[in-house]
């Protein structure tokens, strides 16, 4: 099977050869679909979400890996309901990103890239910065001025050079467009690699429940590459007959800024107005996603949905699961919250099996959580 660059608006395909981020006037990419892999192609000596190279679109004898994947599922009972939590903060640096951010630079690297941009509130340039370090490359990261401490002291320590941008996330998006005339984009919301990478979970939550999907799967959701990623991995499952029918993924977002949500919700196809106003779940506070018609159609074509939550109903998310050990920032506490409003309304039940994708951990938004503790620091 032939593997290539895909614009999935017009169709158009560029050759898989030579780096890339985005297609003919700045239209997002994804990739050619993939076969999927069976359990038995699994490399079961790899601990570690090499051990499903076989699905990638490349070959990559000498990846950059620190041990990402492999998290855990912990079990908890959460508004009368079993819930399966997937603490993707059990990463080297913290968040979910380090998948993507393996693959990516893995694959970048192997094409010849060796110095890369990225743009990030947080958690994805704090990865980006990390294997780029692991990996030999250079990193340059641009993030909103407003991005909590402990995320870009990380990607200083890593060596990256720091650029904080003044404005919301996407005044740090646009910047950053606008660099990559200069300077090779590795963006995780543009480049398809990145995606690849977050195809993992599926691939890893179909190998932690027995090799069969779970019925939902509720993500935070930003710009949309927990959604995509579930969607192209569960898809190859389903495309190489190792599951009988795809789970139903439904994305949590902030009142606050949430368009996706918003334009799910008005069952709209082109984005709604929506409010763009700061949030404690900063993680997911993109304004613009770039590849909202996608993430709708992963969410619709799932028979999933979206819940739009308050800044009082993540908050108290937040503080419900730290009381249950469970401590992760607010941004990955919106899916307990979005797990209470989907069972109230009936769109699941607590037969099924839910997984709640928890991100990142709470360590790297301490100061909000100290607000919200009533701390001062």
């Amino acid at each position: 099977m032939e593997i290539a660059y895909l614009d999935p608006r017009s169709g158009a395909t560029f050759p898989i050869d030579s780096p890339r981020w985005c297609g003919d006037a700045l239209a997002p990419l994804l990739l050619t679909p993939l076969p999927g892999i069976t359990r038995a192609q699994i490399d079961t000596a790899e601990r570690s979400l090499w051990r499903y190279r076989a699905a990638f679109p490349l070959d990559c004898p000498h990846p950059i890996s620190m041990g990402e994947g492999c998290t855990p599922i912990v079990r908890r009972r959460l508004h009368g309901a079993e819930a399966l939590l997937k603490c993707e903060w059990f990463m080297p640096t913290g968040s979910f990103k380090d998948r993507g951010a393996s693959v990516m630079l893995s694959l970048l690297r192997q094409q010849g890239v060796d110095a890369v941009l990225e743009d990030s509130s947080g958690n994805g340039g704090a990865a980006v910065a990390a294997y780029a370090a692991a990996g030999g490359m250079r990193a340059t990261i641009m993030a909103p001025e407003s991005t909590s401490p402990a995320k870009t002291v990380a990607m200083r320590a890593h060596g990256a050079s720091v650029e904080l941008i003044p404005g919301n996330r996407q005044a740090t998006a646009d910047a950053a467009v606008a660099r990559s005339a200069s300077l090779f984009y590795a963006s995780h919301n543009w480049q398809p690699f990145f995606l690849h990478g977050t195809k993992t979970l599926a691939y890893e939550l179909w190998e932690d429940l027995g090799f069969r999907a779970p019925d939902n799967v509720i993500v935070p959701c930003g710009a949309g590459s927990n959604v995509l990623g579930c969607e192209i991995g569960f898809s190859e499952l389903l495309r190489a007959g190792e599951i009988a029918a795809m789970p139903r993924i439904f994305a949590a977002q902030p009142e606050n800024c949430g368009p996706i949500a918003a334009t799910f919700l008005a069952g709209d196809d082109t984005q709604v107005e929506s409010p763009v106003w700061p949030t404690i779940a900063e993680g997911t506070a993109i304004a613009q996603p770039i590849r909202l018609p996608e993430v709708l159609g992963a969410l619709r074509g799932t028979g999933g949905g979206a819940v739009l939550l308050s800044e009082a109903e993540i908050a108290d998310s937040t503080l419900m699961l730290a009381r249950t050990g469970i401590y992760v920032e607010p941004t990955s506490a919106q899916v307990a919250a979005a797990f209470a409003r989907l069972l109230d309304s009936g769109a699941i039940t607590p037969a099924q099996t839910t997984v709640l994708v928890l991100t990142g951990t709470g360590l790297k938004a301490t100061p909000r959580i100290a607000e919200l503790l009533g701390i001062a620091l």
